[in-house]
């Protein structure tokens, strides 16, 4: 029989992601960009660099005493759904994707939050695990918990949360303006590169996962910013690692009440 290898790699240091069991919490945050990471660590209590290897640049610190642990994914499904693996091979109970995000929604602003709460499999990675048609969906209670934190946590700032379904693709730059009008007419709220994957792996390796992503431009209105800092992209990531980082510590008072 050929190589089993997940069998193989459970509980051992993982190969791409260089971390071993005990390195991380059972939270783990999952920005895209290795940078961010390192934006998660200031918020984090006594953070420790645990490993940097490839695209995977992970920290572990606390929060309100709770041990959460920041591993960034790189672009796209293939090194997301990688790093779940090997994060769920050493540990990890919950993976929440910390990531920016272009809308399709007309009402929504760049610097604005959306939540997923399903998302739509345009990428080839989860159709190794799935069949097409099955749904990409995120755990129910942490998503319910993401979004009222958000909300609240937003509530009187200029920024506001949305929710919706997300359009998770392979090719950045074959997002044509006609794929565009056709996902808009569908009522999409967003795209990503990542998330449809980490929520078909996280449901089936029995962990809870959820996403929320800063609105780095929308698509629908022209209103993108490719050539300079977006400034309210940046404060949008410090938000959203805010309202994930308290969203973890009202998931666990949760649980033991």
């Amino acid at each position: 029989m050929s190589l089993d290898k997940k069998s193989t790699t459970l509980n051992q240091k993982q190969y791409h992601i260089a971390l071993s069991p005990g390195d991380i919490g059972d939270y783990v945050l999952l920005p895209g960009d290795p940078a961010r990471s390192d934006i998660t660590a200031k918020y984090l209590d006594n953070p420790v660099l645990m490993a940097n290897n490839r695209e995977h640049r992970t920290f572990t610190g606390y929060y309100k005493g709770i041990k959460v642990s920041v591993t960034s994914t790189g672009m796209g499904c293939p090194s997301a759904a990688i790093a779940s693996e090997e994060l769920i091979n050493i540990g990890a109970k919950a993976l929440i994707r910390i990531g920016s995000s272009a809308a399709l929604d007309p009402q929504i602003n760049i610097g604005d939050l959306m939540v997923t709460i399903a998302g739509m499999k345009n990428e080839g990675t989860s159709k190794f695990y799935v069949p097409e048609n099955f749904p990409a969906v995120p755990d129910f209670d942490l998503t319910r918990c993401l979004l009222d934190t958000a909300k609240e946590m937003m509530a009187g700032k200029e920024e506001k949360v949305y929710y919706g379904i997300t359009s998770c693709d392979d090719a950045f730059y074959g997002e044509t303006p006609e794929f565009i009008d056709k996902l808009r007419s569908m009522k999409v709220m967003n795209l990503d590169m990542e998330s449809s994957a980490i929520f078909t792996i996280g449901h089936l390796r029995g962990v809870r996962t959820a996403a929320i992503c800063g609105t780095s431009g929308n698509l629908t209105n022209a209103e993108v910013i490719y050539t300079k800092k977006n400034e309210k992209l940046y404060q949008a990531w410090e938000q959203e690692i805010q309202v994930v980082l308290e969203t973890i510590y009202r998931f666990e008072q949760m649980k033991q009440n």
